[in-house]
């Protein structure tokens, strides 16, 4: 037996009414206390064209509702990080370098 520390292997299961998914066309990320938060959200009416009451500045107004919420430790922000560096360049690679969608 050694001390060597064993791999680990993390098997995800998606529950049937979940492989779907949501789409989310926006993310935001924010912290907490022990925390990251990332909510994913989607339109739910076309933009519109507003006014700051208080300022009186127009702005485009994008009504969004957060289809997702999910909080991660700080500790997996990296590994979360490096997951989608490693998957935009194979996206990249396949679909050619600078092609992304708006």
């Amino acid at each position: 037996m050694t001390d060597e520390p064993l791999d680990t292997r993390v098997e995800i299961t998606v529950p049937p009414d979940e492989e779907v998914g949501a789409f989310a066309g926006f993310a935001s990320v924010w912290r907490a206390q022990d925390s990251f938060v990332l909510d994913f959200a989607t339109e739910v009416r076309p933009p519109e064209v507003a006014e700051d009451r208080a300022t009186g500045e127009r702005y485009v107004h994008v009504p969004a509702r957060v289809v997702a919420r999910v909080r991660i430790p700080p500790g997996q922000v990296w590994e979360l990080m490096r997951a989608l560096e490693k998957n935009l360049s194979a996206y990249e690679r396949e679909r050619g370098s600078g092609t992304h969608d708006e």
